[in-house]
């Protein structure tokens, strides 16, 4: 491709990120959000306020972010070395990065604190940035999070990723732009379809969010009424506006509130009936079940997760849960490996450095699960018991590195050698023999 064709489709994809960013509101605005949901993503339709902020008020949104989150955070993350020979690795601990990731990435955070805050970034905006510091040698020094709502990526004229980060200061300004090159930002991307940026799952489920949201509201009017049980008071006699207002207000107040379904004595000639609830309003609990798994769905969360227990059984949930490693964790652990060997190993050290987001812990299952598994690897030769106890967070014990197989297991390609072998020694015999005996019988065929 000419030079000429990679710089119109650079500038062709920078246009496309800074309409697609420059078009949100300024952080810090009064103005709403209304404008950038609307170019990019839509509004809710029950006219609810979807944002990342009011979406976590949903106690399923909040419980699929912080189960992930969590999650993600408690892995453990190590640097390793390839070794020379190429056939294994092993763990670089005196690598600078091995003590920023695996401890603390700055003076104020620990590793959980970081890579939780980060992932429920990804989870909400979609983006999650942090600043690279370097020493003077280009080693990476500390890493701070960036807040994702005031970071917008973008090519240069030149082709080059640039971020534009909007800092909080004092004063009258409120704001101001401080550009980062490629280089200072480590930056892991959600979904998206440019490659540059991934796009809020918040707002690309706005509409299933805010029905959520709906309903929640509908539900504390509801439950909230004043009057339970709701009904007509119906009087036999005429009575003036005042009068009405005056007995509905009385009637409120006594068997409203604190006091709702209290024994009501009506005297005056008045009557009162009660209305039964109209159908829409009782499919309510079907309503927030079903948005509990539209929820889930949006975060590949398993349901019992979250704690809807409705198709878990004691016979499939650790199926579940393994389920919740693999296609859940695995992908965003490997969005987090590649990102972070990207940003902060070097060009050269990518050959001999490798970061990893350990999930075995996750994956052993129960323990006699576990102990038939260690049981196939030692007698198929590819664990060691200091291995098996390595990975129980046991001490190693003396020639406890010998890699052994299963005695009784032979090559195909030896099986029948004994037989074999004690064939050809007798035929050896039996042509020994017929020169001795000429009258000796024939050999067998077979």
């Amino acid at each position: 491709m000419a030079k000429g064709a990679v710089l119109t489709f650079a500038n062709d994809v920078r246009a496309a990120a800074r309409r697609a960013f420059w078009s949100r509101d300024k952080p810090g605005d009064d103005t709403s959000n209304d404008t950038w949901r609307t170019l990019r993503f839509g509004t809710s339709l029950t006219g609810m306020e979807v944002n990342e902020f009011s979406a976590m008020q949903l106690t399923a949104v909040y419980a699929c972010i912080r189960a992930i989150s969590e999650s993600i955070a408690s892995l453990p993350v190590q640097v390793y070395r390839k070794l020379p020979d190429g056939k294994g690795q092993e763990i670089a601990s005196n690598h600078p990065l091995y003590y920023l990731l695996h401890n603390a990435p700055n003076s104020k955070m620990t590793s959980f604190e970081w890579r939780e805050t980060k992932q429920a970034h990804l989870l909400s905006w979609g983006n999650t940035y942090s600043q690279i510091i370097r020493n003077g040698y280009g080693n990476v020094h500390s890493l701070y999070p960036l807040k994702p709502d005031r970071v917008k990526p973008y090519l240069n004229d030149n082709g080059e990723l640039e971020y534009e980060y909007r800092q909080e200061i004092k004063g009258p300004a409120r704001f101001k732009i401080v550009t980062l090159s490629q280089d200072d930002v480590l930056h892991i991307p959600g979904l998206g379809f440019d490659g540059l940026i991934g796009y809020s799952p918040i707002q690309m489920a706005a509409k299933a969010l805010g029905l959520a949201m709906a309903t929640e509201e509908f539900g504390s009017q509801f439950f909230g009424n004043g009057a339970i049980p709701s009904g007509i008071l119906k009087f036999h006699d005429d009575k003036t506006r005042t009068q009405v207002d005056e007995a509905q207000k009385i009637w409120e107040e006594k068997y409203g509130g604190k006091n709702r379904n209290k024994i009501a004595v009506i005297g005056g000639g008045a009557e009162f009936k009660t209305v039964t609830i109209p159908p829409d309003q009782a499919q309510f609990l079907e309503t927030r079940r079903f948005q509990l798994n539209e929820i889930a769905r949006i975060f590949r969360m398993p349901p019992h997760m979250i704690g809807d227990l409705e198709k878990s059984s004691f016979n499939n949930i650790e199926q579940m849960s393994l389920e919740f490693v693999m296609y859940t964790l695995e992908p965003w652990a490997l969005r987090w490996e590649q990102a972070l060997e990207m940003a902060l190993l070097r060009p050269e050290e990518r050959q001999y450095y490798t970061i990893r987001l350990n999930l075995d812990g996750l994956l052993r299952g129960d323990y006699k699960t576990r102990m038939e598994g260690y049981r196939i690897g030692i007698s198929n030769g590819f664990l060691s018991p200091n291995d098996v106890r390595k990975l129980e967070n046991m001490n190693p014990i003396q020639n406890g590195d010998v890699y052994m197989v299963n005695g009784s297991m032979v090559r195909i390609e030896d099986v029948g050698a004994a037989y074999r072998g004690e064939a050809a020694a007798a035929w050896e015999a039996y042509k020994r023999n017929l020169l001795d005996t000429p009258n000796l019988p024939e050999w067998p065929k077979d």
